[in-house]
């Protein structure tokens, strides 16, 4: 049997290298690198404690005891991907209430997968079977493993006519394409859930009445590291799907107490901290730079989703950038969008990984040529906050009711937003 040893100690960057794009390489048995920052708060008392009252600390120790098993890399592959993906099928059931709930902690909750995927990133990362697992197979296992418990192998639309192919309406479905994020800014507070990510579950295959017949939702979920996002994810997820889409809106956690539609998406990386501790300052790193613009912008319908009540949490068209106007040094807040030839330092959205996936989505759906006929752009949920009683992360419990109220007000409003932008011309 082999070995399953998880590491500890000074961490480096090993995630850089980790989650790269795997190529080719051979079998030798290389030093297995640390567990990331990231993987390392899994040892805090709130990790465990979510894992355990909703059952996915179970999860956790089965792949392990599966991936110890293997005796070759054909075999751990085949665990990493089955597993992985049943991670992801586990999580959206329970999200969806089908199955166990497998503990108290109430079903709405997108942190058990969180929290149980990096235990099995962790294991892969940390893993040295006898039979020799090279840098680059590793990589291989973990990009897999990633790829399947966030949904972005999962997608998968019913066969059949769609709007923008221009044979929609009564006799085809709609189909929605809609993405959450990780859990972030864990060092502040660990116990902190991402209703973005919890909207990801609770619409994953659902299908959405609107005025103009159902639409179908798919969903994924995407990792709040640079680094991911420097190396392709959001387009080699996105890109096979675009065209057989009606419409999508990438969606993350923004402000407190409002949701916005971002009107305008910048390419710009402000620095801030990922959940590895990482930041970037720089222009958005996307292929063929020199034709990359500064901005893009929502095709969403903005002035619909503003105008229409679809829930208790006011929603705004946030049109303000921040920008470096043409022949100035120093970065101004414009409050009506950007101005001609200026130089993008914050979208509508930010410059942290909010903005960025709005920016590489839409700057995707343009290079398709589905500017003028595909709806898409990026929501802003609100601040997911815990009870008046609850607040302090230091002694604070991991739910209260009214953190639950909340998260399923914001899922009820992305639901309700979806569906009137599906009945709902696109925004040039």
């Amino acid at each position: 049997m082999n070995s399953i040893r998880v590491r500890t100690g000074v961490l480096g960057l090993a995630l850089l290298a980790g989650l790269s794009a795997p190529t080719t390489g051979t079998a030798a048995a290389e030093a297995a690198p640390a567990p990331t920052v990231e993987e390392q708060r899994l040892g805090k008392t709130v990790p465990q404690e979510i894992l355990r009252r909703s059952g996915f600390d179970a999860l956790a120790t089965e792949f392990t005891r599966d991936l110890d098993a293997a005796n070759s890399y054909a075999q751990a592959r085949r665990v990493v991907v089955r597993e992985g993906s049943a991670l992801w099928r586990r999580a959206v059931d329970r999200a969806q209430g089908r199955g166990p709930a497998g503990g108290d902690l109430s079903r709405d909750d997108d942190r058990p997968l969180y929290w149980a995927r990096l235990s099995m990133t962790r294991d892969v990362r940390t893993w040295e079977p006898e039979f020799g697992l090279s840098e680059t197979r590793r990589a291989a296992l973990l990009d897999a493993l990633e790829r399947g418990s966030r949904g972005q192998s999962d997608i998968r639309y019913p066969q059949g006519d769609h709007l923008i192919s221009g044979t929609g309406g009564s006799g085809g479905i709609r189909r929605i394409l809609v993405t959450g994020f990780d859990p972030f800014t864990l060092d502040r507070d660990i116990r902190i859930s991402n209703p973005s990510g919890a909207t990801a579950l609770a619409l994953d295959g659902t299908v959405i009445e609107t005025a103009d017949g159902p639409a179908r939702v798919e969903t994924a979920v995407f990792p709040v590291r640079w680094q991911d996002f420097a190396d392709g994810t959001v387009e080699r997820t996105l890109r096979p799907y675009l065209k057989q889409v009606d419409l999508f809106t990438t969606v993350s956690q923004g402000r407190v107490g409002r949701f916005d539609v971002e009107r305008t998406n910048g390419a710009w990386r402000g620095g801030f901290g990922d959940n590895d501790n990482i930041g970037r300052t720089e222009t958005i790193p996307v292929t063929d730079p020199a034709s990359q613009p500064q901005w893009t912008t929502t095709t969403l319908p903005y002035k619909e989703i503003a105008a229409a009540n679809t829930g208790r949490f006011p929603v705004y068209d946030n049109t303000s950038v921040t920008e470096i106007p043409v022949g100035g040094t120093q970065a101004v807040v414009r409050p009506d969008g950007p101005t001609p030839g200026s130089t993008a330092r914050a979208g509508g959205g930010g410059d942290y990984l909010s903005n960025e996936i709005a920016y590489r989505a839409t700057l995707l759906r343009d290079r398709l040529g589905l500017h003028d006929v595909l709806p898409g752009g990026h929501v802003h949920t609100p601040v997911l906050q815990f009870g008046a009683g609850n607040a302090d992360p230091a002694t604070g419990s991991v739910t209260d009711p009214e953190f639950v109220r909340n998260r399923l007000d914001i899922i009820a409003q992305v639901r309700t937003i979806l569906k009137v932008a599906a009945g709902s011309p696109v925004t040039g």
